[in-house]
């Protein structure tokens, strides 16, 4: 950190109190606090982008802040945790969620004025460890037998969107109740991917695209988009650095279809 220090004339021959050396001091010392304030500018906007996104944003985003012309740093997480933190004063210029509830509860409870934006849809799969047969048919009963002793890995359903998305979708075949109690519910839905990877559980309920990132799980069974709600990603612009960062990410859209992720019109 760079510091300021102050320029002192000395008198000089008696003259210390005359008028010319005044008015150069007094320029002097003028030009010293414009220096200063100009380097308390510099330092403000050397602060980087603060930049909070749901898990599962990981890996295209990654790539979209680092070719951005602003220095950033994402932080990860199940929306519900995001959306939480910045309540409570956590510092972001933008967060980036999986779902509009979350978005809205931050604009409800007065922790921004900016409506959240939807930037892109994904679609819900069901996973399981390489190898695994797919599925010609599914029901609760099919869904049931298939998990035998082990447990079905998903979001937490109240608060990670992933697992509100899978709990719609359990309900819709009626199995919601009776898989309850044979659950890996998760902090988000990249760690219940990570619980099929590891072969910790045989099932788990995830994104098109988390299960694209990785090389350990198949898709198993495509859920059908009308047997829960429509997924999609909101982003709210908390400062207008994040509102720049928002209307770049929304015209670079092309890494998060590549990697599963799909485009609204």
């Amino acid at each position: 950190m760079s510091t300021i220090r102050e320029i002192r004339l000395e008198p000089s021959h008696g003259l210390a109190n005359s008028a010319p050396d005044m008015k150069t001091y007094n320029w002097i010392k003028g030009l010293a606090l414009m220096l200063a304030l100009a380097c308390l500018s510099a330092q403000a906007n050397a602060d980087p982008l603060r930049i909070f996104a749901a898990a599962s944003l990981q890996g295209p985003l990654d790539a979209i802040a680092e070719h951005y012309d602003v220095n950033s740093t994402v932080s990860y997480g199940g929306s519900g945790t995001l959306a939480r933190q910045v309540s409570l004063g956590a510092p972001a210029d933008i967060v980036i969620l999986a779902n509009k509830t979350w978005a809205d509860w931050l604009l409800d409870e007065g922790h921004t004025e900016t409506p959240a934006r939807p930037i892109l849809s994904n679609r819900l799969v069901l996973i399981a460890p390489n190898g695994t047969t797919a599925f010609d048919q599914m029901d609760g009963a099919t869904l049931r037998t298939a998990l035998g002793d082990g447990r079905l890995a998903m979001g937490q359903h109240q608060s990670v969107p992933g697992g509100i998305y899978a709990k719609a979708w359990l309900t819709h075949l009626g199995a919601w109740e009776n898989l309850r109690p044979h659950l890996a519910e998760t902090e988000n839905v990249r760690a219940a991917l990570a619980l099929v990877a590891r072969k910790e559980t045989p099932l788990g309920i995830v994104y098109a695209s988390d299960a694209q990132a990785s090389g350990q799980v198949g898709v198993v069974w495509t859920i059908p988009a009308e047997q829960h709600p429509q997924i999609l990603y909101h982003a709210v612009a908390l400062s207008p650095s994040g509102q720049a960062f928002l209307d770049h990410l929304t015209q670079h859209t092309a890494p998060f279809v590549a990697a599963g992720f799909v485009a609204l019109p």
